[in-house]
């Protein structure tokens, strides 16, 4: 087990609409300091099916893509113990401030990335943002039950929630 205080800050603006929550940042995204990215992590490559558009390069690329579609990333927790990448592993968990950042912007829709992020945003973020999340699949390599076209019908849920007026 080790102790990891989330390294990375949440990528968001004040044209934000939607939050896409993981639980905390793989030792590979760690590394990159940015989301999703484990090259087997799927997150990527389905959000540019979802949005129609070619598969952005490196984090900074990434981070204009999301802020360029409205939404937002981060993660639930900001500090746990966990066993690499195993959510099954994590003790300990202490949330990030989801409401304050929801505070800053125009985000109306939550997503989370896989049933941990669910349960944990349910928990402990849930009671003080009073807006429930919705339960995305994850995309880790982990999750191998689940085609790429499953979790890109899943994910277009995200691009439907932007898009409301």
């Amino acid at each position: 087990m080790e102790h990891v205080v989330h390294p990375i800050a949440p990528v968001f603006d004040s044209a934000s609409r939607v939050l896409i929550l993981g639980t905390m940042p793989s030792p590979a995204s760690r590394a990159q300091a940015f989301y999703y990215m484990h090259p087997q992590n799927r997150f990527w490559p389905v959000m540019a099916a979802v949005f129609a558009e070619e598969l952005p390069q490196g984090a900074e690329a990434r981070a204009r893509f999301a802020l360029a579609h409205r939404f937002a990333l981060w993660d639930v927790l900001a500090s746990c113990d966990i066993r690499g990448a195993s959510d099954s592993s994590i003790r300990n968990p202490l949330p990030n401030d989801i409401a304050g950042l929801l505070g800053k912007t125009g985000i109306r829709t939550v997503f989370t990335t896989g049933k941990t992020s669910f349960s944990l945003y349910r928990k402990y973020c849930l009671p003080e943002t009073r807006i429930p999340a919705q339960l995305l699949p994850s995309s880790s390599p982990a999750n191998c039950r689940l085609s790429t076209a499953d979790l890109i019908a899943a994910y277009r849920a995200v691009r439907t929630a932007v898009e409301q007026p």
